[in-house]
């Protein structure tokens, strides 16, 4: 008997780079049901799944894999739904290639089953179709939680509470709910209608929404206690900008990725003049910086009109802590990469408008305390770069607006606020906090599985108490 012939990895359809560094419009189009069953046929259903393992928020994904396969797609989301409240958020932006698939078993000898794919597929399916509904919630306990912050931890507790019968609000500081997921993500890679039609779900099972909500100065957690609320979840994340420290910093035209990106996506600066949002679109763009939020920040440049668009990074290809995916779109879009490579200085003109960067050559030495090797200046090996916008994709830090109004909420040294990993417990009886704000800057996925485990606590001191 012949032996089967193993399928590939199915490829998602995606726009070509060159039409696709000229717009906003999402970069693949996502399977078919056709490509997503011939995708689940390669699934093993292991007996010991440990893609399951690899998950944060421990979605059964054999059991959901199986009935995409079967054709079964309501079964397949309300089994996803069991464990993630946002899947078509998880399919498009979490690093599946260190967590899941990374330890698919189909991996080992092979590409693993692309189960970041199949799980957009069947979002994106329960979302177009009429043939899916949310589970039902439990009975009213008439206890109340609020939730400050709509990201992606906010928005996992606030779907974990409200299924399990408890009145939820989330109190949003900007115009429009979704935290970074909206205001961090270009339209390229998460389509903000996706970001918005997850939370319109949450809003029709009861959970209610105060945007323009700044909870440190229109409201204090305290005041929250004293209107009837019973527990507090903070997920705020940590969206202080952090910068280089170099000369010239302050010139016209050095901007933070979180503003950049902001200014982009939440406010809609690529669509002027429909939304008159004021942007420098720069002609030679740099980009300091090598994770996914300088991805961004680069291809958001050349689809603003850039000539160049660059990434200066002072460690090595190997040390890019950016998703490998996210690489490989950038570069096919004609991003250049500037390895071993530190900013000195910025030079500008006699209007104090940028006009250069002064860069300095790096090699890697013994590793630091991140494990990765450090890097070390090159003495007499400084270049100039031509540019007229600087984007600083470097890290962010928490911002103490909130954390500065609770005197009795303990920080740690980075004044990051202390929590117990596994529930999310603080200082503070009866506050929770999970995301960014807690771990510094991390991926969506884990800021959902620390939203689960402080929900699942919160429901707990809800029955039982502290």
């Amino acid at each position: 008997m012949a032996k089967k012939e193993k399928i590939p990895r199915q490829s998602m359809p995606e726009q070509a780079p060159e039409v696709r560094r000229k717009n906003f419009d999402e970069v693949p189009s996502g399977y078919t049901p056709e490509l997503a069953v011939k995708e689940a046929e390669r699934c093993l259903q292991c007996k010991k799944p440990a893609c399951i393992d690899g998950c944060p928020v421990e979605v059964d994904i054999p059991g959901f894999i199986g009935m995409i396969k079967d054709g079964n797609f309501p079964g397949a989301i309300s089994k996803i739904w069991e464990r993630n409240t946002l899947p078509a958020v998880c399919g498009r932006v979490c690093p599946q290639e260190l967590q899941c698939e990374g330890k698919c078993l189909v991996g080992k000898k092979g590409d693993p089953v692309a189960i970041g794919n199949l799980e957009r597929f069947i979002a994106d399916y329960a979302r177009n179709s009429n043939e899916c509904e949310l589970p039902d919630v439990a009975e009213p306990t008439g206890k109340k939680i609020a939730i400050v912050g709509s990201g992606p931890s906010g928005l996992t507790v606030a779907g974990d509470l409200i299924y399990k019968g408890h009145e939820v609000t989330i109190f949003e500081a900007f115009h429009k709910p979704g935290g970074v997921l909206v205001y961090g993500i270009p339209e390229f890679r998460l389509p903000k209608d996706i970001v918005f039609a997850e939370v319109e779900a949450m809003e029709s099972l009861g959970v209610k929404l105060e945007c323009n909500a700044v909870v440190g100065r229109t409201v204090s957690v305290d005041e929250l206690f004293e209107q009837g609320y019973d527990a507090v979840f903070l997920g705020v994340g940590a969206g202080l900008p952090r910068f280089l420290n170099v000369p010239g910093e302050n010139l016209i035209g050095i901007f933070s990725a979180n503003e950049y990106l902001t200014r982009s996506n939440l406010m809609k600066a690529y669509r002027f003049p429909e939304y008159d949002t004021p942007i420098i679109r720069g002609k030679n763009v740099i980009t300091l910086g090598a994770g996914n939020v300088a991805m961004d920040s680069a291809r958001t440049a050349l689809r603003l009109g850039a000539e160049s668009s660059r990434i200066v990074y002072r460690r090595s290809r190997q040390e890019v802590p950016a998703r490998a995916a996210e690489v490989h779109h950038a570069e096919e879009e004609g991003v250049e990469f500037f390895f071993l490579t530190a900013p000195t200085k910025f030079m500008g003109n006699e209007k104090g408008r940028l006009t250069s960067m002064e860069g300095l050559r790096m090699e890697l030495g013994e590793p630091d305390d991140s494990g990765r090797r450090r890097p070390i200046p090159v003495e007499g090996s400084e270049f100039e770069l031509e540019c007229d916008l600087a984007i600083i994709a470097v890290g962010a830090g928490p911002n103490p607006l909130l954390t500065k109004s609770m005197s009795d909420l303990a920080l740690n040294k980075w004044e990051y606020i202390i929590a117990d990993e596994a529930t999310g417990k603080t200082t503070k009886k009866g506050v929770w906090a999970g995301g960014d704000i807690v771990t510094g800057s991390a991926t969506v996925i884990l800021a959902m599985g620390a939203g689960r485990n402080a929900a699942d606590s919160i429901h707990d001191y809800l029955t039982w108490g502290w």
